[in-house]
């Protein structure tokens, strides 16, 4: 039996060696807690803390004291929604984001409705792209923060972040990107895009699972959150607890590499996801999900339809896909994202995404597209 192939890289990614060797000291070694001020054990893990700091704080153009660590970006969002929303109730209880976010985002927003929140949900059109006139109408005066999420973990469909950070200032509101699946593979600019709040995750891009950051704006406009955790004041009173400072070398690691290479990767990573897409749809009855035009270049959804996606990976069990999102892979249901793109129930189960990333290679599309073909034929 041949080797699995990976392509599932938005679910997780395999931890770059460079990032292990790096962590692997402050697991035994330099094993100090960053909040021990009275010996060198815990000057050192303090120290480490700075420097990755410093790191997430270049890879996105941000202050270094504008960056929280958390356990990541699923607790990033939760600080930031609900954080947003006990500090500035006196303000209003409205908040704007999208149908197809992440269900750390709508989960959140359903916990608020509960709560009291006024939660207006856009839509998108076939190409997973909300309208912007759409979301200009739906501020109110009461409106506190608008999430919308960079780039789609399930189809890859890029949003016009400039623009609706425009939209979401000249409406004195707060603007929260879910940037998990994009830090660490395009170059993201929190200074150019006018971003108040953004979330990342280190296991979406060779680093550890466990570990991410949440981005706060400190000026122009000063962003305040109420804590969701207490006990301590760490990180300046935000988010209290125990650094996880192994986890935070191996983040700090990962956005180093990721600031040098990035671009190389995307380079020839697009080009082995145009090879498997011109193949596969070239073939009957076969059709990409959302925009091709402003997506990332590693991920694609592809609908075969007229058979049950279920049905293709059963076939193809050597190769690692996705159905949807890994946060949803136990729920029964089809994909929320597809669905509020307007395909129907049986497209939306025939859906498969393809999530490709710096490991894979010619020959794995070659033998993923023969795999397929075969399956295909054999199941029509």
């Amino acid at each position: 039996m041949k080797s699995p192939i990976y392509l599932d890289y938005n679910a997780t990614t395999p931890v770059d060696k460079r990032v292990l060797d790096t962590m692997l000291p402050y697991f035994t070694e330099k094993f100090g807690n960053a909040s021990s001020r009275t010996h060198a054990f815990g000057w050192i893990a303090e120290d480490a803390v700075k420097t990755a700091r410093h790191q997430v704080a270049n890879l996105i153009n941000c202050l270094e004291q504008e960056i929280i660590f958390t356990s990541g970006a699923t607790e990033a969002i939760n600080l930031a929604i609900k954080g947003v929303w006990e500090n500035y109730q006196t303000k209003g209880k409205h908040i704007i984001t999208v149908k197809t976010e992440h269900k750390a985002v709508l989960d959140t927003c359903k916990s608020l409705e509960r709560r009291g929140a006024d939660i207006t949900y856009l839509s998108v059109d076939r190409e997973g792209l909300i309208d912007l006139d759409e979301l200009k109408n739906a501020f109110r005066p009461d409106t506190i923060l608008v999430a919308v999420m960079y780039a789609n973990n399930e189809t890859g469909v890029i949003q016009p972040i400039k623009e609706i950070a425009e939209l979401v200032h000249f409406n004195n509101s707060i603007f929260l990107c879910d940037a998990t699946q994009t830090v660490g593979k395009i170059n993201v600019d929190i200074e150019d895009e006018h971003i108040d709040l953004m979330c990342l995750s280190a296991h979406k891009f060779y680093g550890p699972k466990g570990v991410g950051a949440l981005y706060i704006r400190r000026k122009d406009p000063r962003v305040n959150l109420y804590p969701q955790i207490d006990g301590g004041g760490h990180e300046r009173g935000v988010r209290s607890g125990t650094l996880n400072v192994t986890g935070i070398v191996g983040l700090g690691k990962s956005c180093e590499i990721a600031k040098q290479e990035m671009w190389d990767d995307a380079v020839r990573i697009s080009k082995l996801r145009a090879r498997l897409e011109q193949q596969l749809c070239s073939l009957e009855n076969i059709f990409i999900n959302g925009s091709t035009r402003n997506r990332l270049f590693n991920t694609t959804n592809i609908c075969f339809q007229g058979i049950r996606s279920e049905t293709i990976i059963k076939k193809i069990s050597n190769i690692a896909v996705a159905m949807g999102s890994a946060c949803t892979s136990a729920i029964s249901e089809p994909s929320h994202v597809l669905k509020a793109m307007g395909l129907s129930d049986d497209d939306s189960y025939s859906s498969i995404r393809f999530s490709l990333g710096k490991h894979t290679t010619t020959e794995e599309i070659d033998e993923v597209v023969g795999t397929l073909k075969k399956a295909l034929r054999e199941l029509k």
